[in-house]
């Protein structure tokens, strides 16, 4: 008997328990209801753009490495990085000594020959007197005068190596060729340059930092939509949170090949009048190959469509929807230029109108407050809203 009646007690607990579990499963759905959501956009004035981005560096527009023509020790220095030079100023000077040794060579040489030529010249002018006055033989008389031509072509070169120990002399004093800064001094005083094979290079200046420019490197599959005088925009990891302007000068057809891809170097003005890019920088370029302003919507409106619509076939692809109040109307329009994510929109729409992005019915779920617990009956006197 008392097997029995615990198993008719069992038996209630568990109705009553799956009667409170249905109960909150009826509530639970009471207390969900269906939405209808739409996503609208606000027709705006917008740029769309088409880009292409690269890499270069930051250099000078004009640079000049500046060198010797003779070999020689460096006595002295009157520039160092970063100064700022101007045209036929002196830079540095070579050790003159040997130099001018080889002037006074060149000089003595020059004034034996002038010797020679003075001998040979009275000789000639005496040798011709008596040879008119049958004094002379004409042998004699044509070896004078050859010996005076002789004497005359040694004054010439006697006098062409004194003046190009003049100018060797002269090259040991290093002077600006233009305006400029200096972006690398490559000696120091004391060190011997030799010049015998070419020309070693002293200092490297920059005509002017203000006005730099970028070389880009474009790879292959870019290079045919640039164009010269195309507004480009780079920044440098010096100044990450500025962006700074240029535009496209040159395109340059000599290809260079770095892992099998074929790159195209783009020449980018950059104009630096606080003088903030250096040469060497790293600039992360974006060309902007087409660009379009006006009236714009996402990319997104021309693939919506209505649910209740959807059986009639597929709209056009200009067609996009507006939204007036509760109503939503198609609206055909003639469109532009798109970067993928927007598109400008010619005809059909005005600005301030709302097109539809997106339409769907949502479930909401009224939240429940902290701590109510479903499985308990509302008070007395308050409505049940869940």
């Amino acid at each position: 008997m008392k097997k029995r009646k615990r198993i008719t007690w069992l038996v209630v607990i568990g109705i009553l328990v799956v009667a409170l579990i249905c109960l909150w499963i009826v509530r639970a759905t009471k207390s969900s209801q269906k939405e209808y959501v739409i996503r609208t956009h606000v027709v705006s004035e917008y740029t769309v753009e088409n880009t292409v981005t690269a890499t270069g560096t930051i250099e000078p527009v004009e640079t000049v490495e500046v060198g010797t023509q003779v070999s020689g020790k460096v006595e002295k220095i009157y520039v160092d990085f970063n100064d700022v030079v101007k045209k036929g100023q002196l830079m540095a000077e070579l050790d003159k000594l040997t130099l001018n040794q080889s002037v006074s060579r060149a000089k003595a040489s020059l004034t034996s020959a002038e010797s020679q030529l003075n001998y040979a010249k009275l000789t000639y002018e005496r040798t011709k007197q008596l040879y008119e006055a049958n004094a002379a033989t004409l042998a004699a008389y044509q070896e004078a005068q050859n010996s005076y031509t002789q004497a005359q072509m040694s004054k010439k070169n006697a006098q062409a190596s004194y003046d190009q120990a003049l100018v060797d002399l002269s090259y040991a004093e290093i002077y600006s060729p233009i305006d400029g800064v200096v972006l690398d001094r490559a000696v120091e005083v004391g060190q011997t340059v030799a010049a015998s094979f070419s020309t070693p290079t002293l200092f490297t200046l920059a005509n002017d930092l203000t006005k730099m420019q970028v070389e880009a490197a474009v790879d292959e599959a870019d290079i045919g939509q640039v164009k010269a005088g195309q507004r480009v925009t780079f920044t440098v990891d010096a100044y990450t949170s500025e962006t700074f302007s240029g535009s496209v000068n040159q395109i340059r057809m000599q290809p260079t090949t770095t892992s099998n891809v074929v790159k195209y170097t783009v020449i980018i003005s950059a104009p630096n009048p606080d003088l903030k890019l250096f040469p060497g920088m790293t600039a992360n370029v974006t060309i902007v190959t087409e660009e379009q302003t006006g009236l714009a919507v996402p990319a997104e409106a021309f693939n919506f469509t209505p649910e209740e619509q959807k059986s009639q076939g597929p709209a056009s692809k200009n067609t996009v929807w507006v939204k007036k109040g509760n109503d939503m109307r198609p609206c055909t329009v003639e469109t532009g230029m798109t970067d993928g994510a927007y598109r400008i929109v010619e005809q059909g729409l005005h600005e301030g109108d709302s097109v539809v992005l997106s339409a769907q019915y949502v479930v909401k779920t009224k939240q429940k407050k902290t701590g109510e617990n479903p499985f308990m009956p509302s008070p007395p006197g308050r409505r049940n809203n869940r």
